[in-house]
């Protein structure tokens, strides 16, 4: 069994992007001021402990409370490929089954809904737009993993608007993230979900971290958080229905296939595509013939280039919807067939 409580050892994801859960690892105990700043977060923050089936797998990480009736505010490579969600309230000591409601995998925004949760205390909200660099923030998260009383660490914010590429090497997928707060404070790959706090207590940003394989392309020294002001904007728009950019509600459409790099040279030719790597028992891919090192060249008629494109594609469609999936084997033979989508876990 893989436990990923510190940092993801196995890159297994059913379709084919393939970003890191991010548990979180230990920090120094709070005093004085700063004590104070996390007695007023801590009770609306969640441990967020997710299995991953097709992985064998599990993982740990944090979310922040955005309703006393159960909705949870979490980084979208949190719950990436999770078969089941378990979520411990820190306020009640309550341990809740959890659901993804949606996610935006381009902002990395996800939202839960914990099974028969009432009367949650929430964060403090504080607006992100009226951060100014030099201000002193400090982000708090599920220490190790572990559960118990969040733990917590301080720094200043040193920039606003910052970009960041994150890139996967296992799957040879990039995902750009716009608009962070960056700040000195020691986030460590495990911080993800967790709430970013100014000095009055009042939840600025939703840390996001990086681990081995989810890497960001920046300094060592630097920690980055989703601004709140955009991060409950997407909430909302997933809690209303209301799609528009990369919004996804509801259950997604699952191929069941791990994919690699893009591209693939075969007899001296290169194969516009991606590289298949792994294929999930019983899965429509299965059933399609796909194997390890074919080359799946279009959907529905359209080139694919990437493994992030694939996944896009696939967040478009509903499960139970019938695709015409093209490929090479690995013998040079095309192959164009018909595949019924099942549901399967979020991306």
């Amino acid at each position: 069994m893989n436990r990923r409580n510190l940092r993801r050892s196995s890159n297994w994801i059913p379709t084919s992007l393939s970003l890191v859960v991010l548990a979180v690892s230990a920090l120094a105990p709070v005093s004085g001021a700063e004590a104070s700043t996390v007695s007023k977060v801590i009770a609306g923050i969640v441990d967020v402990n997710v299995k991953l089936g097709y992985e064998n797998g599990t993982a740990a990480a944090t979310g922040i409370v955005l309703t006393p009736t159960g909705e949870v505010l979490t980084n979208n490579h949190v719950i990436r490929g999770a078969t089941a969600i378990k979520v411990r309230d820190v306020a009640n000591g309550k341990n809740y089954t959890a659901t993804v409601v949606g996610y935006d995998v381009a902002a990395d925004i996800a939202v839960l809904q914990l099974k028969g949760a009432a009367g949650l205390k929430t964060v403090p909200i504080g607006n992100s737009s009226s951060v100014k660099v030099g201000a002193k923030v400090t982000g708090i998260g599920n220490a190790g993993g572990t559960g118990g009383t969040p733990s917590s660490a301080s720094g200043t914010v040193t920039a606003l608007d910052q970009t960041i590429t994150a890139s996967d090497e296992a799957a040879g997928t990039r995902e750009q993230l716009t608009g962070l707060i960056e700040t000195n404070a020691p986030i460590e790959p495990g911080d993800s979900g967790g709430p970013l706090a100014d000095a009055s207590g009042n939840v600025i940003g939703m840390d996001t971290a990086a681990s081995s394989s989810f890497q960001f392309q920046s300094g060592a020294n630097e920690g980055f958080a989703i601004p709140i002001n955009t991060a409950v904007s997407i909430a909302r728009q997933i809690e209303a229905g209301n799609f528009s950019g990369n919004v996804h509600r509801g259950a997604t459409a699952y191929l069941g296939v791990e994919v690699g790099n893009s591209g693939y040279y075969q007899n001296g030719s290169f194969l516009t595509g991606v590289v298949v790597v792994g294929v999930v028992h019983g899965s429509a891919a299965e059933k399609a013939g796909l194997s390890y090192g074919d080359v799946i060249t279009s959907l529905n008629a359209k080139t694919i280039t990437s493994p992030t494109q694939l996944v896009n594609m696939l967040l478009a469609i509903s499960p139970g919807t019938k695709v015409t999936l093209n490929w090479v084997d690995q013998y040079g033979t095309t192959h164009r067939t018909v595949v019924k989508l099942t549901s399967g876990p979020p991306q």
